[in-house]
């Protein structure tokens, strides 16, 4: 798995949740499939009277999350930026012509009142839940920031072995101190809610 399959993964699921800010502050979530690919950035289509419109012009986070009928989940953390104006026309073709169905929505020159946004730089999480051990990973494109997620084990660990009995993927191994591997964690918490000297930290 790399970076470049995660984005091919999420060409073929087509259909995309788009997490934003809204614009009082609460999450928003759209199912988008007006994208175009590249192999650094996504680029979407979106209306400008559009809520969605607004509260990326005015924040620009998103995440992008899609689940596959083999039980991968991929999540792409960027910051969206409108594609600039002289290459609008460009994108938003190239957008229509790949997704036909956007012709019955915005027939005509109609499909000016549209903006094509890009989120490059990326940090995409992928995390497979269809093979045991689970398997999970975290790559970047760009300048993209890898963020640090889970647990670890410290060096107050005792060696019980409390946090393998109670761990549901098995994923960590005796030693001293015990160790996590992070490929194969859920990040569920249990060795940390149940170790009886707190030897267990989040990663983040």
């Amino acid at each position: 798995m790399d970076a470049q399959t995660c984005l091919e993964k999420l060409r073929y699921v087509g259909v995309l949740n788009f997490a934003t800010v809204g614009l009082d502050g609460t999450p928003q979530v759209r199912c988008i499939s007006a994208i175009h690919y590249t192999p650094d950035t996504l680029y979407f289509f979106t209306a400008r009277g559009k809520e969605f419109c607004r509260e990326l012009l005015r924040d620009g986070r998103v995440q992008i999350l899609a689940f596959t009928r083999y039980k991968e989940m991929i999540r792409v953390s960027a910051k969206a930026v409108p594609v600039p104006r002289a290459e609008q026309k460009k994108y938003i073709d190239r957008i229509f012509a790949e997704q036909p169905y956007l012709s019955n929505v915005y027939p005509g020159d109609t499909r000016k009142i549209g903006v094509v946004f890009a989120a490059g730089d990326l940090q995409i999480e992928y995390f497979d839940l269809g093979v045991r051990p689970i398997f999970r990973a975290c790559y970047t494109i760009g300048s993209g920031k890898r963020k640090l997620r889970g647990y670890r084990i410290t060096d107050r660990c005792i060696r019980c072995g409390k946090c393998l009995r109670v761990c549901p993927q098995q994923c960590i191994q005796a030693g001293d101190p015990y160790h996590i591997q992070q490929a194969h964690c859920l990040h569920c918490g249990s060795c940390f809610e149940n170790c009886p000297v707190q030897a267990v930290e989040r990663r983040t």
